[in-house]
């Protein structure tokens, strides 16, 4: 199987090349999605008695793959775990990667360019998918019913290592009605 092309290939927020075919209209589609690789949305039970909301939130504009937001997943759930324990918290990842990501694969090697040429707005067949991210943008949420400060920023500096970008936490404080009693953030 093929490797993966490297995350720069596709991190910019750039829209991608639509196709238009007047003489045949289904041409106009891609003809399939890859399947989703994340394993999981939401680690714990979310309960009542939890009022301290940690939030991972992005600070950039680009695309963030799929296995990029696994990676990140699987990397802070660890540390929340071992940590705090299996069920005091509830983790939930907040995106999903809808935007398709669309590859024309070229071939390389000797006697390649016989075979064949390049295409301007070549359409590309689909290689997997991102979530389109913006300045504001909640990535990851952690709930606890105690303060968890240094553990849970430790479990986001694990998982920020595994994204593209830069982001901050926000913490904030709920009452049991609802509403938000204080919210500050931390960077």
């Amino acid at each position: 199987m093929a490797s993966l092309r490297p995350a720069r290939c596709y991190r910019r927020w750039k829209r991608a090349y639509t196709r238009w075919a007047v003489r045949r209209p289904e041409r106009n589609y891609i003809g399939g999605i890859p399947g989703l690789r994340i394993r999981r949305f939401r680690t714990g039970e979310p309960k009542d008695e939890y009022i301290y909301r940690y939030y991972l939130v992005c600070d950039s504009r680009l695309n963030i793959r799929e296995n990029a937001l696994e990676a990140a997943r699987v990397a802070i759930n660890r540390v929340l775990e071992r940590k705090i324990g299996r069920g005091n918290y509830f983790f939930r990842l907040m995106v999903y990667p809808h935007h398709v990501l669309r590859e024309n694969k070229q071939l390389t090697g000797a006697g390649a360019d016989r075979l064949q040429k390049g295409m301007s707005k070549a359409f590309g067949k689909p290689v997997g998918r991102a979530y389109r991210a913006a300045p504001g943008d909640r990535i990851f949420e952690v709930w606890t019913a105690k303060p968890v400060d240094d553990i849970v920023k430790e479990a986001f500096r694990r998982g920020i290592m595994k994204l593209p970008g830069d982001y901050h936490m926000e913490t904030e404080i709920r009452v049991k009605g609802g509403a938000a009693e204080g919210a500050a953030a931390t960077a």
